[in-house]
């Protein structure tokens, strides 16, 4: 069952709500309330529900904030909000937030029911969609175990059963499949979608190829030879569709080899060993066809020399955490020595190195505070990769210039550097403090962190949240307007950053313990 939550100030809608749906029944669970956000925000951190329903005005805390701060904890969760203000700049802040419903009150049962299994039949949907990935995922897993050689014949076949993969045939092969797909990322993405669709035509109208999507564009075949379906009809199959495929989708190239055919499950390893050692060159050779067994491609990795251990990666992250920046070239000549610095020649050697160092390079940047997007600026991308291999001077060029960029960022991150960021987040709170969409989110891209880190420095450097220092911030201007002015709590109450003069009125009275008129009369 998907578990609900609910946020509701005003008593007897909470309770209505909560007691006039048959939540069971509805195939929902309900796993707790509260009367405000503040009050909500840690039982939804522990709880997880799927769905919160939320009012969108609540003293303490609104429901757009606590959207915000739950959606940045629990990103999947769906939230539907409540209110009775058929107001634009709600709307418009709910659907930038990414709320999943807006319903003005009031609400009736049988529409809140409409709406949440609404709301639920999305999350099964994605669900759904995540399943298959991980079916695809699973069989990515089984093809490795299929080529490493590790795993008996029996149970080999016992796990492709139960994955509904057939394996027995009388001759078998594996085709090494690379697509180059251009450097659009959007035209790419709808190039690739279109050739798997491609891929899954073929395998519908011939059982004996199985296929595994090994990510980065690149594919797995196997091929299953029978009296019916022989492997050199399969192999001339396969070559039509991707020609077809290529000429369909303008800038689209592939590369692909194939292994010595064998009659034995077993030797799929060996097939794939030589495969490999040939697919290595995909970067350098002539591309749109199929090299056979029998055609040379180059040479290879010798894999005897190679040593990517976990040492060579500890030595990384130290490095990272502690190196100077005068020091990266000689380090990236040391840890290709160490990795096995003959094969440097090696496109697919250097392109193993780069995509090593650069995943744990931006894994060791995103624990000092730093946004994946940032990174990948600064950094570059995949679709830039290709470009870094074309020499070894090339490669080493770009990874120096990446432990640097690393550095220099740890640099700005370490302990004491931090005053800057929070005076400046100050200032824009000076600033801006009247805007009553002024947010967590908004003060830490001003300072260009993410929300999570900026929140977590903001509470250790100042001793208290961000919200509880905004509030603090609009008390005190509050207070100065109330004894230099004689304008009304409800004009103070929009001065201050407060659309809800009520709201503005329970909160001055929790944080001053006296009213905005008890103030101004002392």
């Amino acid at each position: 069952m998907l578990k609900i939550f609910l946020v509701e100030d005003e008593m007897i809608m909470r309770e209505g709500i909560k007691k006039n749906i048959d939540w069971e029944k509805e195939n929902f669970s309900f796993v707790g309330d509260a009367a405000d956000g503040e009050l909500a925000y840690p039982l939804i951190i522990q709880k997880k529900p799927d769905i919160l329903i939320t009012d969108i005005k609540m003293p303490f805390m609104d429901g757009l904030e606590l959207s915000r701060l739950v959606k940045a904890e629990l990103p999947d969760i769906k939230i539907i909000i409540l209110s009775g203000y058929d107001e634009f700049d709600y709307a418009k802040e709910a659907i930038d937030i990414g709320i999943a419903e807006y319903l003005l009150k009031p609400v009736t049962s049988a529409k809140l029911i409409e709406t949440l299994h609404r709301v639920g039949n999305m999350i099964l949907e994605q669900r759904e969609k995540n399943t298959v990935k991980g079916g695809a995922d699973a069989e990515m897993m089984f093809f490795r175990k299929l080529v490493s050689g590790s795993m008996s014949v029996s149970l080999l076949l016992k796990e492709g059963r139960e994955l509904g993969i057939e394996l027995a045939a009388s001759e078998y092969n594996l085709l090494l499949l690379q697509l180059f797909l251009g450097t659009d990322v959007d035209e790419s993405h709808n190039r690739i979608e279109k050739i798997r669709q491609g891929f899954l035509q073929l395998k519908e109208t011939c059982p004996n190829v199985e296929i595994a999507d090994r990510g980065r564009e690149e594919f797995w075949f196997l091929l299953k030879g029978t009296q019916e379906h022989p492997l050199n009809v399969l192999e001339r199959d396969i070559a039509a569709v991707l020609r077809k495929l290529v000429q369909d989708e303008n800038e689209t190239q592939y590369f692909g080899v194939l292994g010595k055919r064998t009659e034995r499950l077993g030797d799929l390893s060996v097939c794939y060993e030589e495969a490999n050692k040939r697919f290595a060159h995909r970067f350098l050779k002539e591309r749109n066809r199929i090299y056979q067994a029998d055609e040379s491609v180059g040479p290879a990795i010798d894999l005897e020399s190679l040593n990517l251990s976990q040492t060579d990666r500890k030595a990384l992250e130290q490095f990272l955490s502690t190196g100077l920046k005068g020091d990266a070239e000689s380090f990236i000549d040391e840890y290709f020595d160490k990795a096995g610095g003959k094969n440097i020649q090696s496109i697919l050697f250097r392109q193993y190195v780069v995509m090593d160092i650069y995943i744990i390079t931006i894994n060791f940047s995103q624990k000092m505070g730093y946004k994946k997007q940032e990174l990948a600026a600064l950094y570059g991308d995949e679709q830039e990769f290709m470009k870094v291999f074309t020499s070894v001077e090339d490669t080493k060029a770009y990874l120096k210039k990446l432990l640097e960029t690393a550095i220099d960022l740890r640099e700005k991150a370490l302990p004491g550097k931090y005053d800057t960021v929070i005076k400046q987040a100050q200032e824009y709170i000076e600033e801006h403090y009247n805007q009553y969409d002024i947010s967590l989110n908004t003060v830490a891209a001003s300072v260009n962190l993410s929300p999570n880190h900026f929140s977590a420095i903001f509470s250790q450097e100042l001793g208290e949240t961000f919200i509880e220092y905004l509030t603090r911030v609009r008390m005190e201007k509050a207070k100065e307007l109330l004894r230099t002015t004689s304008k009304k709590s409800t004009e103070i109450a929009y001065e201050v950053g407060y659309k809800d003069a009520h709201y503005f009125g329970s909160l001055f009275k929790k944080t001053q313990n006296c009213t905005p008129k008890e103030y101004r009369a002392h």
